[in-house]
């Protein structure tokens, strides 16, 4: 014999589900409940976020042949502007914007540099900030994720591969290119070729001549110059010696562009290993040149904005 029992009917919550919610990058149609967008894979928690919120966040992209050292220059950067609130006031957007940061700090204290950033876009750091300056009055919202050289490289290559790369760059309003000074000193010219194709791609990503990317500032920055002094001294003279392919490119497409040096850490020691060969192993942390880039890039994005306030 069975006892009769009541079950509440929660079919409520199907109505949750028959609205809609659309990513904040491709605009695609997602569940309530979903994680990543099932077309770009980029996080739903920047749509939750967005929506909010009265200012819209602004994209800025950091992008950089792999070794290039995107995520240690991302975390270090994010580190630092928490750490310095007379000069700008940062607040993270979500647990998962403060994981870049955490995972570089803790690898430099080890003495080691953080892991490679996987291909898979379900894998990335993404950082979702709100910035304050003492001299202004309107908050600045950013989006800039740590994305992985190889699946740059190969949405360049063939474009679509990589929906989220190419969604995002077409929405960012700045670009930081990342460049080893290093490489190209020692004469090896890979990171060259790869920035020289990511400015191509750029350039007609985007054409309109009013807003498209020749209109967009691009800052090209070199790293490493730690083991580069004459980078550190004269970041132009350097590009026009050792990228001249590079430098003119830049000088022909992109009307508002700026070079610079930076460095991480002050001094590299090389660990042998059984399995990897010579590991860089950072010995001490001594950022330098590391918050120009990005305060140049904001500063023209908001000359931007007021350049084209319907944008």
């Amino acid at each position: 014999m069975t006892k009769s029992m009541i079950q509440p009917l929660e079919s409520y919550r199907l109505a949750q589900y028959a609205v809609p919610i659309h990513c904040y990058l491709c605009d695609a149609e997602n569940t309530i409940d979903a994680e990543l967008c099932t077309h770009c894979l980029a996080p739903m928690a920047l749509a939750h976020q967005a929506a909010g919120q009265a200012v819209q966040p602004r994209m800025i992209a950091t992008v950089g042949a792999s070794s290039a050292g995107k995520t240690v220059y991302l975390g270090m950067l994010m580190d630092m502007l928490s750490r310095m609130p007379s000069r700008v006031r940062i607040i993270t957007r979500g647990a998962f914007s403060i994981t870049l940061q955490q995972n570089t700090v803790g690898a430099l204290a080890r003495r080691c540099f953080p892991d490679k950033t996987a291909s898979e876009p379900d894998r990335w750091n993404w950082v979702h900030c709100q910035l304050r300056r003492p001299d202004r009055r309107e908050p600045v919202e950013l989006i800039m994720p740590d994305m992985a050289g190889e699946a740059i490289l190969e949405e360049i290559d063939h474009p679509h591969t990589y929906r989220v790369i190419g969604t995002f760059l077409k929405k960012s309003e700045g670009v930081m290119a990342l460049v080893d000074a290093v490489s190209l000193r020692e004469g090896h010219r890979a990171h060259d070729y790869f920035t020289m194709k990511l400015l191509s791609y750029l350039a007609e990503l985007d054409t309109d001549p009013k807003t498209g990317w020749c209109q967009r500032p691009v800052a090209i920055v070199f790293t490493k110059a730690d083991q580069c002094e004459a980078c550190l001294e004269d970041p132009v003279a350097f590009a026009q010696s050792y990228t001249t392919g590079l430098w003119q490119q830049c000088q022909e497409r992109f009307a508002r562009h700026r070079f610079f040096a930076t460095s991480v850490v002050g001094a590299i020691a090389y660990s042998q290993s059984a399995f990897d060969g010579a590991i860089d192993v950072p010995l001490r942390v001594e950022p330098r040149g590391v918050i120009q880039p990005f305060e140049w890039l904001l500063e023209e994005v908001i000359k931007q904005e007021k350049r084209s306030p319907n944008r």
